[in-house]
């Protein structure tokens, strides 16, 4: 199985910086410890350094992980505020029938409730889900 771990990096911030990702290291440990053995695409993870590359490496990157979402079997994002990229990387996987899990309160955000299949609030909803199954069940 493979799970895509997508979620805000820049969100709406206009200065050269990302937001606080360790968000990404409590989704991995949880897909890990309740999927062993899903293969976890996190484009944080590989390429921690995005943010300094220059646009053409940049696009690649954006183009690479867009298409790792749409060849995955689930997608879980973490939303805690709107994100462009993921809100692109969730409308793809949904319309190449990726299932879509998104952490946020989002709830009545038309790209949060229109292409998740599972909406959680929280991270520990999220280990909750996981736990109990739902997420499994939900990819099949």
């Amino acid at each position: 199985m493979r799970v895509f771990l997508c979620g805000i990096i820049q969100g709406s911030i206009a200065d050269f910086a990302v937001h606080e990702q360790s968000y990404r290291t409590r989704m991995r440990d949880l897909v890990r410890l309740h999927m062993p053995d899903a293969e976890i695409y996190c484009p944080v993870s590989l390429h921690p350094k995005s943010l300094h590359y220059d646009d053409a490496k940049a696009f690649r990157v954006f183009e690479e992980s867009v298409e790792a979402a749409r060849r995955s079997d689930l997608l879980v994002a973490y939303l805690p505020e709107a994100s462009m990229g993921s809100a692109i990387e969730m409308w793809e996987a949904r319309r190449a029938g990726v299932k879509v899990v998104a952490i946020s309160s989002m709830e009545h955000n038309w790209v949060v409730k229109y292409t998740a299949d599972l909406v959680v609030t929280s991270l520990e909803e999220f280990e909750q889900a996981l736990k109990d199954g739902t997420i499994q069940r939900l990819v099949g």
